[in-house]
């Protein structure tokens, strides 16, 4: 099975977590794509639907869905996106599609968060994909010097904004033991917006799929 496959495959699993009445939080991402599309069909209403960035805004209205805005709306009742890593803890990178922050603040308001991922997402320690860090243009040379004295190699995302009008840092070189710990020390960096940790608030269920089947951990 092909990896579009098996995002499809987590995609349509998720539709199990939802039902009619819902304030529902989507994310952002190739296998949320599928998600939005699976929705699309499944004959599903929702007292509210908010989204984590523009692009999946535009995918949702496209699909038929009036999208709220979470400042009108309050907490939901859950949350699904997909992620970058995930390890056996359920903590999570995020943020290769550049959408950390408003992903962070829709998690942080929802319920539940439901964590759809292929199986070669899954890793025993995060660190082999870059960590995403969103900063303001003016701090992004200290927060890469700060970033480095922790022991990763920062790089630049070039020519990305993000959707908050900021800039992008891809940390390389990190083994991350300590999530938490390492997620509230960037965090605590003047100059930034977020770190794409989702350690402090991780994800409540993962949706895995994989060759032989889905797995929900």
């Amino acid at each position: 099975m092909d990896l579009n496959a098996l995002k499809q495959e987590a995609a349509k699993a998720a539709l199990t977590e939802l039902r009619s009445g819902m304030k529902l939080g989507v994310g952002t991402g190739s296998t949320v794509n599928c998600f939005i599309d699976a929705l699309a069909g499944s004959g599903l209403s929702f007292d509210a639907v908010c989204s984590s960035s523009e692009a999946t805004t535009e995918r949702l209205q496209q699909a038929g869905f009036e999208v709220s805005e979470l400042n009108d709306v309050g907490g939901l009742d859950l949350y699904v996106d997909g992620a970058d890593e995930v390890d056996p803890h359920k903590r999570l990178i995020k943020g290769g599609g550049a959408a950390l922050t408003r992903e962070k603040v829709v998690a942080a308001c929802a319920e539940r968060f439901v964590c759809i991922v292929d199986a070669s997402k899954e890793v025993d320690i995060l660190g082999r994909f870059p960590l995403p860090v969103e900063v303001i243009p003016m701090a992004r040379s200290y927060v890469a010097r700060e970033l480095t004295a922790l022991g990763g190699r920062p790089e630049y995302r070039s020519g990305v904004v993000t959707d908050n009008g900021q800039q992008l840092l891809d940390v390389h070189n990190l083994r991350i033991v300590d999530a938490v710990g390492l997620e509230q020390t960037i965090n605590g960096l003047a100059g930034v917006v977020t770190v794409g940790l989702f350690a402090q608030r991780p994800a409540d269920t993962i949706i895995v799929a994989a060759p032989e089947g889905i797995r929900i951990r």
